[in-house]
């Protein structure tokens, strides 16, 4: 048999390995593509929760610290009034962790969890500044908490969304004031950047 008759003989054999190789190379790229996506992904949701604990700690310590200030506007609370210059010396030392942690999630979070986590921050805000403004007395201590208390439940589904953690709410504020005698749930008012507002009302 002539060298052209064994190599036709050999060629679908030869194709065989040479397609086999091939396919085998190209499913070994396709798996350790996606097994480096995946890890990619576990890397940044672990990083994103991070970010995610790391805020809910700090403004969890501006309301904790904030409220207890309030303790003598609020008949409900069951420990004395923090004394305002310990109160005030710890807001400070929150609210350095509190930036820190916010950048985090400026960076890291989605935007529908940054919105909800802005929400939750302006209203614990608004409890700070009404112990920051102590002795003069504050109004409506129990809305500023409770709007806060929905700020954070918000915040949390959102976060829990974006991780793609499972289960169901886990929404703990109550929908109604205590004494409201029926009244609406409370909202938080969204509030616009700065910029956008003056460019929306046309101011430059």
């Amino acid at each position: 048999m002539s060298v052209w008759g064994n190599l036709a003989t050999q060629l679908p054999a030869l194709l065989g390995v040479l397609v086999g190789t091939a396919g085998t190379m190209l499913v070994t790229s396709l798996n350790e593509r996606t097994r480096w996506r995946r890890s990619q992904t576990v890397r940044w949701d672990e990083r994103r929760l991070d970010a995610y604990v790391e805020l809910t700690k700090a403004v969890k310590e501006i309301h904790a610290v904030a409220t207890q200030m309030l303790g003598e506007h609020r008949p409900e609370a069951r420990r004395p009034a923090l004394d305002r210059a310990e109160g005030l010396a710890r807001l400070a030392e929150a609210d350095v962790r509190h930036t820190l942690a916010w950048e985090a999630v400026l960076l890291l979070g989605d935007e529908a969890t940054v919105e909800a986590a802005a929400e939750w921050r302006h209203a614990v805000r608004d409890i700070e500044s009404a112990a920051r403004g102590l002795p003069r007395p504050p109004s409506d201590v129990p809305g500023m908490i409770h709007r806060a208390d929905v700020g954070r439940d918000r915040f949390y589904h959102a976060a829990r969304r974006s991780l793609g953690v499972r289960g169901g709410s886990v929404a703990q504020v109550r929908q109604l004031l205590p004494g409201s005698g029926g009244a609406e749930p409370v909202t938080i008012a969204r509030r616009r950047p700065a910029g956008r507002r003056a460019a929306d009302s046309g101011q430059p």
